[in-house]
């Protein structure tokens, strides 16, 4: 909860939950109890409950803060499989199976159904417009070496074009999410418009990749609605004041018209979780994460560092005496209350 608490304080308003990944499966579903049973880092102490989750929605509406689950696949799934028979793809080494699993396995009309099911019920828990589809960073090595891929690949025209196969996958996934009533929009990472899927006209696309001016001028001539990601990812850590390149990001520096200019919705601080967990989390990430706060909601005139140093030291002592526990931010200091 006190990461919600610093984005409050911070203005920032979408918590972006990306709850699931390879290494865990925490989220316990009800309809597939056996996803985190079989594929949580524990199925007891790390696990978000249906009650876990509802009194963190619960927490953050009160603060202002929509909650953005987010479920990525093809990729980033092999937690799923251990749970879920039959949904990853067996790789193979020459004609036998190796024993390891790749992405989905988008052949199979039971990983639809699965993905219906599963779904149906995440747009039920999560109430916000949205949920984030994922569809990055799938690597097609596993699908290559797969007989039974090669001859659905063969059957369906794709050729040796593996990008195809996952938008057959994607466009699958994203007509069974858009079609559910409750459900009226969907955000994607960037790979899957740029592979072609056609999405709906309410899809938020998400851009994390440079270069970033050329994929959002291209993302918003197709019309659709973005976010920007790409200068913000605070996981990459370096010694000194790397905040810096954060406040000098300007989400709408790209060439397009103001009617372009007009579909950017924002942007995201991201903090990915491979060198990152509960004892470490808080202070590293604010108050780095006030820079990209006061970059988006600033003009692009406003862009003296100088004169952001000293309000974001400011609001550091803030969130200390908020119980906060952020770091230093532009070298040595203090504040008045110290934690």
């Amino acid at each position: 909860m006190t990461n919600l608490d610093a984005m409050a304080a911070n203005k920032m308003n979408v918590f972006h939950w990306h709850i699931v990944d390879d290494q865990s499966f925490p989220y316990q579903s009800l309809v597939f109890p056996q996803l985190s049973e079989q594929g949580a880092y524990d199925p007891y102490l790390h696990v978000y409950s249906r009650a876990d989750i509802m009194e963190i929605i619960e927490y953050a509406r009160n603060l202002g803060i929509r909650v953005v689950p987010e479920f990525d696949s093809p990729g980033h799934t092999e937690s799923w499989g251990f749970g879920q028979p039959g949904l990853l793809t067996p790789c193979y080494s020459g004609v036998q199976p190796d024993g390891t699993y790749g992405p989905v396995d988008p052949t199979k009309n039971t990983t639809y159904q699965f993905l219906k099911s599963f779904f149906q019920e995440v747009v039920k828990l999560f109430p916000d417009t949205y949920v984030h589809l994922g569809g990055d960073e799938v690597d097609f090595s596993c699908w290559k070496s797969n007989p039974i891929i090669t001859a659905f690949m063969s059957q369906m025209g794709f050729g040796t074009d593996y990008s195809k196969l996952e938008q057959y996958y994607m466009q699958n996934l994203l007509d069974i999410v858009g079609s559910f009533a409750s459900q009226n929009g969907y955000i994607i990472w960037q790979e899957v418009v740029d592979n072609g899927v056609t999405v709906k006209p309410d899809t938020v696309v998400e851009v994390w990749k440079d270069p970033h001016p050329e994929e959002m001028s291209k993302v918003t001539a197709l019309g659709l609605r973005t976010l920007l990601s790409t200068c913000w990812y605070l996981n990459y850590i370096s010694y000194g004041d790397d905040w810096h390149s954060y406040y000098q990001c300007e989400p709408l520096a790209f060439n397009g018209t103001a009617q372009q200019k007009a579909l950017v919705m924002g942007g995201e601080a991201c903090m990915w979780g491979e060198y990152v967990d509960g004892t470490n989390v808080i202070p590293r990430t604010w108050p780095r994460t006030g820079a990209v706060a006061e970059r988006l909601w600033s003009p692009v005139t406003q862009t003296d560092i100088n004169d952001a140093s000293m309000r974001l030291e400011e609001q550091r002592c803030r969130m200390i005496r908020r119980g906060i526990n952020a770091e230093p931010i532009s070298g040595s200091g203090y504040c008045d209350e110290e934690i």
